[in-house]
């Protein structure tokens, strides 16, 4: 399959297609994804730079960096607060990086967001492969497979690349969290956080309305709910919402979060409005990074997340695909645990749930 056949099935100019299949600008959104689309069904070769640089002897392109055989870049882009930093992405780059040193590998993070000069500074042949940590533009996701780096996700996918990927069953186990909240007899729950703003958040919206409509009772959508569209500005939102809803005596008797750390923004504005938790409402969170503990908060009942066990995966699928280039394309789902804590635990103080504490 060459570009020229992919350009023919578009209608587009084979430039066009070599620039949409290197992530490169000047091809407008919509026309990209098409030319990926039908690249996948054509099965086209993306390792056609590889290929062309071992028929010419393996020579180096001149200015390229030189980086060791032995080399696994980690690539999180700076983007929706992810960071070595945060409590919950550094446990994964922790795991990644534990995984790698065992085998003796090296380690090359990258952090900055998509550009011109992400990758072309780094040598293709030169590494082992990629482990992309967290959400990742299409664009760059292309620019890494048209350069033939084998490579792994962690909590991002895309459905224009297939490619190895590692979640959390963040469906499964949020529909059993609010299941559990349903069993206590709390029937109003309102859902915190935005299920567009990652396919994680996405997975988990699904489990807590397929736990809703089997109990027979009816989740808020999207459009009529502002708790639906905590992103970025989330505390601008609960700032607005929880004192309206304690004012209107609107409460719903639990709010399941997106998160811990929307869960946290909730808890702090009904304790600081004179609601009592879990009496009046319960909060429930997810990913248990506990950021924001205070001793005048209950704890929050949460989602433990095996972070980095994720890091430690990811790097095993990895090298699974370096042993089989052609083998098929896996998504591996790490199953969560619950911890039932005072922000809900006074009803199920017996309950024999496990804790990862």
């Amino acid at each position: 399959m060459t570009m020229q056949q992919i350009a023919d099935q578009v209608g587009v100019s084979k430039f066009a297609v070599s620039q949409a299949l290197s992530g490169k600008p000047g091809v407008a959104e919509e026309t990209r994804m098409r030319i990926v689309q039908a690249a996948n069904e054509l099965g086209y070769s993306w390792k056609t730079k590889a290929a062309k640089k071992e028929k010419n002897g393996g020579a180096e392109p001149r200015g390229k960096a030189s980086v060791a055989k032995s080399t696994v870049i980690i690539l999180m882009p700076n983007v929706r607060f992810q960071s070595r930093e945060s409590l919950f992405w550094g446990k994964i780059i922790d795991g990644v990086v534990a995984a790698l040193a065992e085998r003796e590998v090296g380690v090359l993070m990258v952090t900055e967001s998509f550009s011109e000069r992400t990758l072309k500074s780094i040598n293709p042949e030169g590494v082992l492969g990629l482990i992309g940590i967290g959400y990742i533009a299409t664009q760059l996701l292309l620019e890494i497979r048209y350069s033939g780096i084998p490579f792994v996700l962690v909590d991002h996918e895309d459905a224009m690349i297939p490619s190895d990927t590692v979640f959390m069953n963040n469906y499964d186990i949020m529909k059993q969290l609010t299941s559990l909240v349903l069993q206590s007899g709390r029937r109003d729950l309102r859902f915190a956080g935005s299920p567009s703003y990652s396919r994680s958040f996405h997975d988990r919206w699904l489990g807590f309305r397929m736990a809703m409509e089997e109990a027979g009772e009816r989740a808020p959508l999207l459009g009529e709910d502002p708790l639906l569209e905590m992103e970025d500005e989330a505390y601008r939102i609960v700032d607005r919402e929880i004192p309206q809803l304690v004012a209107q005596r609107k409460l719903p008797s639990a709010f399941v979060c997106a998160n811990d750390f929307f869960a946290y923004l909730v808890l702090k504005s009904l304790v600081a409005n004179g609601v009592k938790v879990p009496e009046e409402v319960a909060v429930t969170g997810f990913d248990h990074t506990d950021e924001e503990l205070a001793e005048d908060l209950p704890k929050l009942s949460t989602v433990h997340v095996p972070n980095a066990i994720l890091g430690r995966r990811a790097v095993e699928m990895l090298f699974a695909r370096l042993d089989d280039r052609n083998r098929p394309y896996e998504k591996t789902l790490l199953h969560g645990e619950l911890l039932i804590r005072e922000s809900f635990a006074k009803e199920y103080e017996r309950l024999p749930v496990e804790s990862a504490e």
